[in-house]
């Protein structure tokens, strides 16, 4: 492939900003809208890479801080490349370590993450906390390591250079986040940082390619990363300024509530060149985000929601989600979701899932995130065939209407 990343639109939803298409990588195609497999350490927590393609993952999203702690970037190319090294041969992404800047920042110990984002016994999102393990300049974020508080610098120079290193086909610049209840004036020194960030990021990252071209080896594509917080206009304004830079892609970054997407997400789309593709970051916890992502332009998610749910005992299913260590599930020798085609489904009941974890067994951990995991893609997977077909509104409404029933989301409606 002499090209790092070509997108072709197939189908468009009227009255809409939704799409199906297809993105071409050097590991394969992505059929769109696709959710994207959160496999951060170079792994999808308690499943084989052989199990994410066996439910119909197509692509997995990695994370350049992580793996620049554990092993090692440089670990990761000897090994070749962040698909050979964890026995994917499909599709990857990495994030830039953007997130970071946020989570251990301004959200470190605070409870803020990018599923629950409230800040727990403090109204003040903006905070400055004296445990913060970053501090942010103009030239890039001083970490303090988590594991063994090792001082290091990451920029969008040294962002763009590790991404490169682990390899996978699809990276995002550096970004800086902002916690969504910042003041004004805090969000947009952020997104104006975000996009000085992002010039830097396409010129390491157009360098870094050169010498790929000089060495007979694939292409790399990087996508740009709307900031903007909750500000219409700041929104608009980022996602013109990324808009009118040759990236590959664009990344939306934030953290915010399932009805804000109809907002937030809908004046990024209406902005950035309808040509490229488009992913909400860390978005994809709950059904209705990716219905409400796709009808407003997303192409791709990513999320570790459905495994880190899965592991606690929170599965979905067609009727809502359940707690499967509930005791009314002890002998319950039906499937966890009938309508499920996964291993999972096919193979083991509630009661023994139920079982396992009760006993505290590992292979219970399994087994959920199996199902999980297969729930969120299959239902991407039939939103795009609505799409195709034509039918998207009417199957959005069956399906939220038969899992939430009367308790939507707010600002979430059918």
């Amino acid at each position: 492939m002499d090209t790092a990343l070509t997108f072709d639109i197939t189908r468009r939803l009227p009255g809409t900003l939704a799409r199906a298409g297809v993105i071409h990588t050097p590991h394969g195609e992505i059929r769109t809208p696709a959710f994207i497999v959160g496999g951060t350490k170079a792994t999808v927590k308690a499943i084989t890479p052989e199990q994410i393609r066996s439910y119909g993952g197509q692509a997995v999203l990695a994370n350049t801080y992580h793996l620049m702690l554990r092993p090692g970037a440089d670990i990761v190319r000897a090994g070749g490349g962040l698909g050979s090294f964890m026995n994917w041969d499909g599709p990857t992404f990495t994030d830039s370590g953007g997130f970071q800047v946020f989570s251990l920042g301004i959200a470190y110990k605070k409870g803020i993450d990018a599923v629950a984002h409230t800040q727990k016994g403090n109204a003040k999102l903006a905070v400055v906390s004296r445990n913060q393990l970053v501090r942010v300049t103009d030239e890039g974020a001083e970490f303090r390591s988590h594991i063994d508080g090792a001082k290091l610098l990451m920029t969008p120079e040294s962002s763009m250079e590790l991404q490169h290193t682990i390899g996978a086909d699809i990276h995002m610049a550096f970004d800086e986040l902002t916690a969504p209840l910042a003041s004004h004036e805090t969000i947009a020194a952020a997104m104006n940082r975000t996009h000085a960030w992002a010039e830097r990021c396409l010129k390491r990252h157009s360098d870094l390619n050169m010498e790929h071209t000089e060495r007979g080896e694939n292409l790399q594509a990087l996508y740009g990363v709307v900031q903007g917080a909750r500000d219409k206009a700041l929104r608009r304004e980022s996602a013109a300024f990324l808009g009118a830079r040759k990236f590959d892609g664009y990344g939306i970054g934030g953290v915010f509530e399932p009805g804000e997407i109809s907002s937030v997400v809908r004046w990024v789309c209406e902005t950035l060149p309808a040509e490229k593709p488009r992913h909400l970051l860390g978005m994809g916890s709950q059904p209705a985000d990716l219905f409400l992502g796709v009808e407003y332009g997303i192409d791709t998610f990513d999320c570790v929601a459905p495994t880190r749910q899965a592991r606690n005992g929170a599965l979905y299913t067609l009727n809502g989600r359940i707690n499967i260590s509930n005791t009314r599930f002890k002998a319950d020798f039906s499937p966890i979701d009938a309508a499920c085609d996964c291993y999972t489904c096919q193979h083991y009941t509630r009661a023994y899932v139920n079982h396992l974890f009760r006993a505290d067994e590992i292979l219970g951990a399994t087994l959920a995130s199996i199902h999980n995991e297969r729930f969120v893609v299959r239902t991407v997977d039939q939103i795009r065939e609505s799409i195709i077909n034509g039918t998207f509104f009417a199957f959005k409404q069956q399906f939220l209407a038969r899992y939430y029933g009367d308790k939507l989301p707010a600002g979430v409606s059918l």
